[in-house]
C-alpha cells in the first residue's frame, strides 16, 4: 500500500471511469460514422453519441486540469515524461504522413497503363499551386510566427500581448480551414478520380483535420490563459499546442512542395 506521507515524483493517477467511457464512445462513433458513409443519413442516435462523447471528454479534461493546475500533481519528472510522450506521438504522425508521400511518389514515378502512363492521371486537371495553396502556405507560416511570438511574450511575463497573438493564430487557422473548404468545393476532381484524386484528398484532408485539431487546442489554451491558469514557468498545455502547430506547419510545407507544386 502506498504511504500517504511519502512524496512521490511520479503522479499515481486516481481510479477514473473516463478512459473506459471514452473508449466505448469512440467505438460507437466509428460505428455511427460507418453507418453514415453507407446510408448518407445522420440520425439522432449519431448526434447523441457525439454529444455524450464531448460531454464525457470535458469531464476527463476537468479532472486533468485539477490534477495539474490546482493539486500540483504534475511534478518536473511528470512534465518531462509528458513531453517525451508528445514527441513520440508527433513521430508517429510523421510516419503516418510519410505513408502518403511514399504512395504519391510510387504512383507518380511509375504510372501504370490504367493511369494512361501520365501523372496526374489522365483527364485530371491539377489545382494551380500558386492560387489558394500558396495563400494557405503564407497563412500557416504567419500563424507559426504568431504563436511563437505569443509563447515568447508569455516567457517574458507579457501575458496580455501573448493573449492577443494567440487570438491572431486562431483566426489564421480558421481562415486556412475556410480556404481549404473552398478549394475542395470548386475542385474539378474528387477523391474517387483515380489514384491521384485519392492521394490528394487523403493527404490534404487529413492535414486539414490536423489543422482543425490544432486550432481547437490553441482555442482551449486561450480559454485557460483568460482564466489565469498559465504562468511563465508552468504552461505545458500551451507549449504542447505550439509544438503540434509547428508540426502542422512543417507537414504543409512538404504537401505544398510535393503534392501541389511538384505534382502540378
Amino acid at each position: 500500500m502506498k504511504d500517504k506521507n511519502k512524496f512521490f515524483y511520479f503522479h499515481l493517477v486516481d481510479p477514473s471511469p473516463w478512459p473506459v467511457y471514452i473508449s466505448l464512445l469512440i467505438l460507437s462513433l466509428m460505428i455511427s460514422l460507418y453507418n453514415f458513409m453507407q446510408t448518407q443519413y445522420w440520425n439522432m442516435m449519431n448526434l447523441t453519441i457525439l454529444l455524450v462523447f464531448l460531454f464525457t471528454f470535458s469531464f476527463w479534461s476537468r479532472d486533468i486540469l485539477r490534477e495539474s493546475t490546482f493539486q500540483g500533481n504534475h511534478t518536473l519528472k511528470v512534465l518531462n515524461l509528458l513531453k517525451f510522450g508528445l514527441i513520440l506521438f508527433i513521430i508517429s504522425e510523421i510516419m503516418f504522413f510519410l505513408s502518403f508521400f511514399w504512395t504519391f511518389f510510387h504512383s507518380s514515378f511509375n504510372p501504370n497503363l490504367e493511369l494512361g502512363n501520365s501523372w496526374p492521371s489522365w483527364g485530371i486537371q491539377a489545382i494551380n499551386p500558386f492560387g489558394i495553396p500558396l495563400l494557405n502556405t503564407l497563412i500557416l507560416i504567419s500563424s507559426g510566427v504568431s504563436i511563437t511570438y505569443s509563447h515568447h511574450m508569455m516567457l517574458n511575463f507579457n501575458f496580455n500581448l501573448s493573449l492577443v497573438w494567440v487570438f491572431i493564430t486562431i483566426l489564421l487557422g480558421l481562415y486556412f480551414t475556410f480556404l481549404q473548404f473552398l478549394e475542395y468545393k470548386f475542385s474539378s476532381f474528387s477523391i474517387m478520380d483515380s489514384v491521384y484524386g485519392s492521394i490528394f484528398f487523403m493527404s490534404t484532408g487529413f492535414h486539414g483535420l490536423h489543422v482543425i485539431i490544432g486550432t481547437s487546442l490553441i482555442l482551449f489554451s486561450l480559454s485557460r490563459m483568460m482564466m489565469n491558469h498559465f504562468s511563465y514557468s508552468h504552461h505545458l498545455m500551451f507549449e504542447f499546442a505550439c509544438w503540434y502547430w509547428h508540426f502542422v506547419d512543417l507537414i504543409w510545407l512538404f504537401l505544398f512542395i510535393f503534392i501541389y507544386w511538384w505534382g502540378f
